[in-house]
Formats: structure tokens, C-alpha cells, sequence
């Protein structure tokens, strides 16, 4: 369907001017989030390595032929997890991606290990087209950006609105961002640049707007 509608989109002319060709990406996320108890902002799941391998196999092998541009794997929240998805890839040749994380603070994924690292390692992969964050506070994306800074890849940067999920009561809690530093990211090297849980399409319009105004626009 989402392929239907790009290619419905991109065949009128109007639509093509001045623009490069949409991508669909296919979206999978980390283990934790089908478990629903908030164990995707932590990493620290009740199941082992090849519980946990099985599972993102199969949803690979189920989606490798969809007709999606690239996978998404994102908001990965340990490194143990990104290098199951990284040990994965070989088997699935024809499957290129980028790897998001999820952060904590500025400069640790959520699990805890420090997100340089994290990002060089999932930059060791040929077919892992870009690396970044998302799912993370606004506030701290900017450090994390400048953290990953040297690594050969586009950088990802899509956070969520700054709200937290409460997992025991099943709802988001705390005040939402009001500003989106999008041209610094930019500078920082982010290519892909968006929003996640919370944020709405009027953000979206504003964040493509100040990029539009940014001298590095």
C-alpha cells in the first residue's frame, strides 16, 4: 500500500519538481515493543540472545521481498540488540537500512552503553546506509549527533515530542518540546530528519520550513 501510494504520487509531474523521489522505508522496531511494558526505552529484556535473534529473523525474512527502498531498525535501545540486527544482515543480502537508536541523556543509548560506539559499530556494516537516533528527548540529539561525528554514514535524527512513557500506567506524561533545533542538526550532519511518538504533521511542516530558512538549507 504505502509503495501504491508513492509511485501514485510520483507519477504526476507536479509532484516530481524540485524534489527527490520518496523512499519507503520498512519499519521495524526493537523486541521490547511487543512485549508492551515499556522495555523498549530500556533494553533489559527477560529473554536471551537467541530468543531474541528468532524474532527478528523471522520479521526480516517476512519483509525482505515487500517492495520497501530500505529497512528501518529503530529505537534500538542496547548494543547487544543493534549487533543481533548487524549479525542478521549477511543473511538477508538484498536488505539495506539505516539503525536508530534510543537514548537515555546525551551521550548513552538507553540500555546504557555509550552511543559513539554504539554508532561506529552499526557503521561497520556495508549494508547499513545511516545511523542515528530516535524515539529520544529533543534536547539531547544534538550531542548525541556531534558524539557520532566522523563516522562515514548519514546521520538520523527523529526524536520524540520529550514526553516519557509512563509503562505502568500506560500513557504518556510530562511537557512536549516546543522547539526543534532542525538546522543544527543539519550542520551536524543529519540527512534524515523528522519526528517520532508524539510529535504531529504541523511539526513536520515547521521543521521542513526552518530547514528551508537555515543558511545550510
Amino acid at each position: 500500500m504505502a509503495v501504491g501510494a508513492r509511485n501514485a504520487f510520483w507519477s504526476l509531474p507536479a509532484n516530481r519538481h524540485g524534489r527527490l523521489r520518496p523512499l519507503v522505508a520498512v519499519s521495524l522496531g526493537p523486541y521490547g515493543a511487543c512485549l508492551h511494558d515499556g522495555s523498549e526505552y530500556h533494553g533489559r529484556y527477560a529473554a536471551d540472545a537467541d530468543t531474541i535473534r528468532a524474532f527478528h529473523r523471522e520479521r526480516i525474512a517476512a519483509l525482505a521481498d515487500a517492495g520497501g527502498d530500505l529497512f528501518a531498525f529503530e529505537t534500538i535501545p542496547s548494543l547487544a540488540e543493534a549487533e543481533l540486527l548487524l549479525d542478521l544482515l549477511p543473511e538477508f543480502p538484498g536488505v539495506r537500512a539505516w539503525l536508530s537508536f534510543s537514548c537515555r541523556d546525551h551521550g548513552h543509548v538507553a540500555h546504557g552503553e555509550p552511543f559513539a560506539d554504539c554508532a561506529r559499530r552499526a557503521a561497520e556494516s556495508t549494508q547499513v546506509l545511516a545511523v542515528g537516533v530516535n524515539c529520544t528527548a529533543p534536547e539531547h540529539i544534538a550531542p548525541l549527533l556531534r558524539a557520532a561525528a566522523g563516522i562515514d554514514r548519514p546521520l538520523v535524527a527523529y526524536p520524540n515530542s520529550g514526553e516519557e512513557w509512563d509503562a505502568e500506567a500506560q500513557r504518556w506524561c510530562g511537557e512536549a518540546c516546543d522547539r526543534m533545533d532542525v538546522a543544527e542538526w543539519h550542520r551536524l550532519g543529519a540527512r534524515l530528519i523528522g519526528g517520532c511518538c508524539r510529535t504531529v504533521a504541523s511539526d513536520i511542516a515547521r521543521m521542513k520550513q526552518t530547514l528551508r530558512e537555515s543558511p545550510a538549507g
